[in-house]
């Protein structure tokens, strides 16, 4: 019989290997940050005591709540497990005025009939940069005393405040964060982190597709030689055409979908990166 409970950080390693099943990105931080934001808002499945599937929830302040990392062991699969798990993060999440995700295609069958709306599609790309590519950006390096200007900067444009899950990034790879000002007004801004299989980087929130590249190029740089991947919004056709035109290839689609009144959009059209669909 399979039951479903909180998670806790004693199950991670769980997690790890459902994650590596699956071939998802996901490391240990990834989970820790999951239950450090939201304690007691992730939950698992077990058969026999054996962690067969997770969900992750978090809230992003007043604004909305996000579902994320519905995976399931692959041989306990097409038994309903997700679909439940799903029921379980909503039942969490009853209360919130607006719950997002990011959704496969296949995923989004099973969203739209719980009431989800497709809001806009993106697409994961992928690259191995073998080589530097010359760098005459803007960008500098983010620091600590920068973070109340960008979170400031990130609210406007995600839609909601995310300023712990910032903070984490670029704690655990500050090699990867770019900021672009003008005078003390931040244009943009980029960060990444490790995973398993790639390094990702996301988000890119930038006010134009000019600052968007700049904020790119120094982290490709710092990717040279290993895989990576970035999740990108369509809005822009130019900035996926550059970014097939230096290389990166599509690897697979997703459609960020909502539930509720979705009255904190942000402005997607400056978002040419998300961090992940766990995330947002």
């Amino acid at each position: 019989m399979i039951k479903y409970r909180t998670m806790y950080p004693a199950d991670i390693a769980e997690g790890l290997k459902l994650c590596r099943k699956a071939k998802w990105n996901q490391m240990e931080p990834d989970w820790q940050i999951f239950l450090q934001n939201s304690p007691g808002a992730c939950m698992v499945a077990t058969f026999q005591d054996q962690i067969v599937g997770t969900v992750t929830t978090i809230r992003y302040g007043h604004s909305f709540s996000w579902i994320g990392m519905v995976l399931v062991d692959p041989v306990f699969r097409r038994q309903g497990i997700g679909q439940q798990l799903l029921q379980e993060a909503l039942q969490l999440l009853q209360a919130e005025e607006t719950v997002k995700l990011d959704a496969t295609p296949a995923g989004r069958e099973v969203y739209l009939k719980l009431n989800f709306v497709d809001e806009y599609p993106l697409t994961r790309m992928n690259l191995m940069l073998t080589e530097a590519i010359p760098n005459y950006t803007r960008a500098r390096a983010i620091l600590k005393e920068d973070f109340p200007r960008l979170i400031e900067f990130d609210r406007n444009i995600f839609g909601a405040d995310r300023a712990s899950l910032l903070q984490w990034m670029w704690e655990k790879a500050p090699e990867f964060a770019f900021l672009i000002e003008e005078g003390n007004e931040i244009k943009g801004y980029s960060m990444g982190r490790y995973g398993h299989d790639f390094i990702h980087i996301g988000p890119i929130i930038a006010q134009n597709i000019v600052l968007a590249q700049d904020l790119l190029i120094p982290a490709l740089n710092k990717c040279a030689g290993s895989p990576l991947i970035l999740d990108v919004l369509h809005f822009e056709p130019e900035w996926m055409a550059w970014l097939k035109e230096i290389g990166f290839t599509e690897q697979r689609n997703f459609i960020r979908m909502f539930r509720g009144t979705n009255r904190f959009k942000g402005v997607p059209e400056n978002q040419f990166a998300i961090i992940g669909p766990e995330f947002g």
